[in-house]
């Protein structure tokens, strides 16, 4: 596997914190969830699984808060099937607390399945035309390497081209983001250490019918939080 490290920046942020039931709060950084989506937003296959490595914070740590107009209600298969959802009778107010002008040096490794393992393998395959797509690419046999795919990234994050636009916890909250060497001059993390707590680490689809949360203990020391691997004994269920 190779890695890559990706600058990422934005002027406001908001990771939610998940035990925040009725106004929105954020972590006070990136959780790997949202990093692991800005890699996969730049390139993602079946054949690949990003996992992110270590988050550098390079900005100091900046909140505000705001008032935004939400949808109050949840879609669900039931709830579509008998009614819509009309937003202008189903808005509500709700306070937000944010992060502004953030930047990050996010750290990241793919993991090349092979195409006999990969089905079994895919973390996040929620939709049917997804299933449909990794089964069609097996049963082609296409001549797939590791290199290959780290060339594909490499060339496009330096282009700056992605699928879809990369977005800091909130798709209004987009990310730019570039490819950089981490063995050249780089600007330093904050000087600052601290106990993050508990962090969502990432969600596990295995069982599609009830996806499972996964945690970990985060703490960053001198601006690095160094994020466990998947399916290690930090990860906690």
């Amino acid at each position: 596997m190779k890695g890559f490290c990706l600058e990422v920046w934005g002027d406001y942020a908001c990771f939610t914190r998940p035990e925040m039931k009725v106004e929105r709060v954020s972590y006070d950084v990136i959780t790997p969830s949202a990093a692991r989506a800005i890699f996969e937003s730049i390139l993602w296959k079946p054949a690949i699984v990003w996992n992110v490595k270590k988050i550098e914070v390079l900005n100091p740590i900046k909140w505000f808060s705001i008032r935004r107009n939400e949808v109050k209600d949840i879609a669900s298969v039931s709830k579509v099937s008998k009614e819509c959802i009309y937003t202008q009778d189903s808005i509500q107010q709700r306070a937000t607390l944010c992060l502004k002008d953030v930047k990050y040096r996010i750290y990241a490794e793919f993991d090349f399945i092979p195409q006999e393992e990969r089905e079994n393998h895919l973390r996040n395959v929620l939709y049917e035309h997804t299933k449909k797509k990794l089964k069609e690419e097996i049963l082609n046999g296409e001549d797939e390497t590791e290199s290959k795919y780290a060339s594909m990234f490499e060339r496009r994050a330096s282009r700056g081209q992605c699928f879809n636009q990369p977005y800091l916890g909130c798709r209004e909250f987009s990310a730019g983001f570039k490819l950089i060497n981490p063995k050249e001059g780089k600007v330093a993390p904050i000087d600052e250490t601290k106990d993050l707590g508990i962090m969502l680490y990432d969600m596990d689809f295995k069982d599609l019918q009830s996806p499972q949360a996964l945690w970990f203990f985060a703490k960053m020391e001198n601006g690095i939080i160094n994020v466990p691997a998947w399916g290690s004994k930090e990860v906690l269920k």
